[in-house]
C-alpha cells in the first residue's frame, strides 16, 4: 500500500489503511492484531514495538511514538511505497541545482573563518563582507547565477538572513508541519529554512525527496549538518527536522 500522504495515528478514520497496517504488523511478527480496522491502543502498542526494533534507511533509530509517518511507513511497507521526487517544478530551480552542484566541495580558507575566495563571493552577492555566516548567501548566489544564465531577475530576497528570507519571500511557502504530513509537497529546488531561535537559522537547497528524508546541498555546513560549518556539502535530513518550512521560487 502506498503512503497516504499524512501521518497515520490513533483515531484514523480510514479503516482500509488501518487494516493494511495491522496485517503488515502481524506479518512482521509485531502482533497479534485482529485486523479490525480500528486504530486503538493495541495498534499503538504494536507500532511502538516495531519502531523500537527498527532503523531508517540511514541507520538511525525510528522515533517510538506509535504513529506512522513517511519514515516509519517506509520501513514497515517498503521503499517502493513512499514518494521519491527527483524532478524540479520549473526551469529556474533546475538551473539553480546545476549551479549548486558545481559548488560542492568549496571550503573556507582558512577553515573556520567564514571566508575564502569563493565564500567571499557568496557573501558579496548579498552585500556582506568576509566573516559572516554564509548559508543563505550561498543559496542566494546560486539563484543569482542561475537567473543571470536565464536572463531574468533573481526572485530571492537579497539577504544573508534565513528568517528574513522566510518572512519576506515572494514565494510559495510550505510549512514544516505540512511537509511532515505530506512529503509529496516538497520538490527538488525548494529552499528549506530552519529556525534556531533568536533570529538565527540555517538553509540549503533540496536536491531530491525520499519519503520522509530530503537530500540537500548546503553552504556553511559540514557532514554532521552544522549551521556554521566549513564548506559546501551534500547531506540527508529528516523532513521533521525542518521546523520552519520550504520555499518554492518561480
Amino acid at each position: 500500500m502506498k503512503y497516504p500522504g499524512r501521518v497515520i495515528k490513533q483515531g484514523e478514520a480510514d479503516t482500509q489503511i488501518v487494516k493494511a497496517i495491522q496485517q503488515k504488523l502481524n506479518e512482521r511478527n509485531f502482533g497479534p492484531l485482529q485486523g479490525t480496522g480500528v486504530f486503538g491502543p493495541k495498534t499503538v502498542q504494536c507500532i511502538k514495538l516495531f519502531q523500537s526494533l527498527n532503523r531508517d534507511q540511514q541507520g538511525n533509530p525510528l522515533v517510538v511514538d506509535g504513529k506512522l509517518g513517511a519514515i516509519s511507513w517506509q520501513v514497515l511497507f517498503g521503499e517502493e511505497t513512499i514518494p521519491h521526487v527527483h524532478e524540479t517544478p520549473n526551469t529556474l530551480l533546475s538551473r539553480t541545482l546545476e549551479v549548486a552542484k558545481g559548488q560542492i566541495g568549496i571550503m573556507e580558507d582558512p577553515l573556520g573563518s567564514n571566508r575564502g575566495p569563493q565564500v567571499d563571493r557568496y557573501l558579496q552577492s548579498v552585500g556582506l563582507g568576509p566573516g559572516f555566516f554564509w548559508c543563505m548567501a550561498f543559496v542566494y548566489w546560486c539563484f543569482n547565477e542561475a537567473s543571470k544564465q536565464l536572463d531574468r531577475p533573481n526572485p530571492m530576497v537579497r539577504t544573508g538572513g534565513c528568517i528574513k528570507q522566510w518572512n519576506e519571500a515572494n514565494a510559495k511557502r510550505i510549512k514544516g508541519a505540512d511537509a511532515v504530513n505530506n512529503p509529496f509537497l516538497i520538490k527538488p529546488g525548494h529552499v528549506f529554512i530552519m529556525d534556531h531561535g533568536g533570529g538565527l537559522g540555517h538553509t540549503g537547497i533540496v536536491t531530491s525527496v525520499n519519503g520522509g528524508t530530503i537530500h540537500t546541498i548546503e553552504g556553511n555546513s559540514n557532514t554532521s549538518g552544522s549551521r556554521n560549518g566549513i564548506g559546501v556539502v551534500e547531506l540527508n535530513r529528516k523532513i521533521n527536522s525542518i521546523k520552519k518550512g520550504f520555499l518554492e521560487y518561480k
